[in-house]
């Protein structure tokens, strides 16, 4: 049986601060040398955070990115390391590093740069022209990035149908939106079923900004059975093994695969032209392992770590927490205020904001007026106890009287209505 131990580190870097992700990344290497990996994956631009938008125009902060790499080149010489970064050549490109024996034995280049949505690439990165196939220890790994594995005819076909790739990695950085889970896993299992292949895919987890990331990255069998989960919006270190010779078993019965091995040999690629097939030989180190050779007669597998995902509700509870939580913290905030009034709509945020940061960390300011009811004085002070959130209460009766006299004049002969009433938020603001 040959056997593949995979670590999948699915890590919340910060965008910008590669010093902390960096330590980070040998952070999760080290928990993964200790769990006798062979190999390690992480996300997409692990290294400067994602997405780094305008910072990509600064020339230093390529440099920066660069020398974080180059740091990592020699810490773990004896494990498979595959990390995102920045490649400068004639330009700059969305990378994946390939790290072992300290050297870097590659540098795969995104090909598919998405440019809809919140995606702006084609604004700052050149595509990517080849699909490396990575030769380590007699297996056959191929490697991409994110958006590359949503097209059908991408890299992946390259690698697996052309380059006969039996299990691929995937880094990636892709943003939750309700439903964004079963999506995802949907088409992951199609392509591992079409390729006849592993899949494994590791996903950013945490906020940045407007952008939230849940993780749940995934290890697909070739059957498309989904054999591990990474934590929903938690960093997580995902450790699976995986046998190869089973990836030989299924194409066995894979006629599909056999017609599209057969036009690749009758000159009639069904594949991108302009994709380019790469071989990576990575030789061994020599450095003696406590565990990870590829060849063992054991007949069973290390098992799978499964987190099981989260029911629709929680799910989107989970990624506003995660959104506000992320928010504050990685901009260097301590402590939030906010307006309560007693009402669903600020109740909601409280609760939020108190998962996400303590009840310690959370003010709420009571700014009642001769409108507001005997009822939300009541829900208030409930909130307050429910939550353990520390509320200030502050009357804006006189000020709005005060500002009734003001534009007294001008509501001359006019009945009070809404007008009014709305310049308590004006007060509160």
């Amino acid at each position: 049986m040959r056997k593949l131990k995979l670590a999948l580190a699915q890590t919340n870097p910060t965008v910008g601060d590669i010093p902390g992700n960096l330590n980070h990344i040998k952070d999760m290497i080290g928990q993964a040398r200790s769990e006798h990996a062979d190999v390690v994956v992480f996300p997409e631009l692990a290294l400067t955070g994602y997405p780094p938008e305008d910072l990509l125009l600064k020339p230093s902060f390529i440099d920066r990115n660069l020398r974080a790499l180059e740091e990592l080149v020699g810490f773990a010489p004896d494990l498979l390391v595959m990390v995102g970064f920045v490649d400068r050549r004639d330009d700059i490109y969305n990378s994946a590093a390939v790290l072992y024996g300290s050297k870097i034995q590659g540098i795969y280049h995104k090909q598919y740069l998405p440019n809809y949505g919140v995606f702006d690439e084609n604004r700052y990165f050149q595509e990517g022209m080849e699909s490396p196939v990575i030769e380590f220890r007699s297996i056959r790994l191929g490697i991409n990035i994110c958006e590359d594995i949503w097209y059908p005819k991408g890299p992946l076909y390259t690698q697996t149908v052309v380059g006969d790739a039996e299990c691929v990695l995937n880094l990636s950085a892709s943003p939750f939106h309700a439903g964004k889970r079963e999506v995802r896993e949907s088409m992951l299992c199609t392509r591992a079923v079409d390729s006849a292949c592993y899949i494994a895919y590791v996903n950013m987890v945490g906020g940045q900004d407007e952008l939230v990331f849940d993780g749940q990255s995934l290890v697909i069998s070739p059957e498309g059975t989904i054999e591990s989960r990474g934590k929903a919006f938690q960093e997580d270190l995902i450790i699976t093994e995986i046998d190869l010779d089973h990836v030989f078993r299924v194409r066995l019965h894979d006629p599909r695969r056999r017609k599209d091995k057969l036009s690749q040999s009758l000159d009639k690629p069904q594949w991108n032209q302009d994709d380019v097939l790469v071989t990576w030989k990575i030789e061994e180190s020599g450095r003696t392992r406590t565990s990870g050779t590829h060849r063992t007669e054991k007949k069973t597998l290390v098992k799978s770590a499964f987190s099981p995902p989260l029911d629709r509700l929680a799910e989107i509870y989970e990624a506003l927490v995660t959104g506000v939580r992320d928010y504050v913290r990685k901009n260097h905030f301590r402590d939030v205020l906010i307006g309560l009034s007693g009402g669903i709509d600020s109740t909601l945020v409280a609760a939020i904001a108190a998962d996400a940061l303590g009840p310690e960390q959370v003010h709420g300011l009571f700014m009642p007026s001769m409108f507001t009811s005997q009822e939300s004085y009541e829900d208030v002070l409930k909130l307050s106890g429910t939550l353990k959130i520390s509320v200030e209460t502050i009357p804006i009766g006189g000020s709005f009287e005060q500002f009734l006299q003001i534009l007294a004049p001008l509501f001359q002969d006019r009945p009070r209505d809404t007008t009014e009433e709305n310049l308590q938020s004006r007060i509160r603001g």
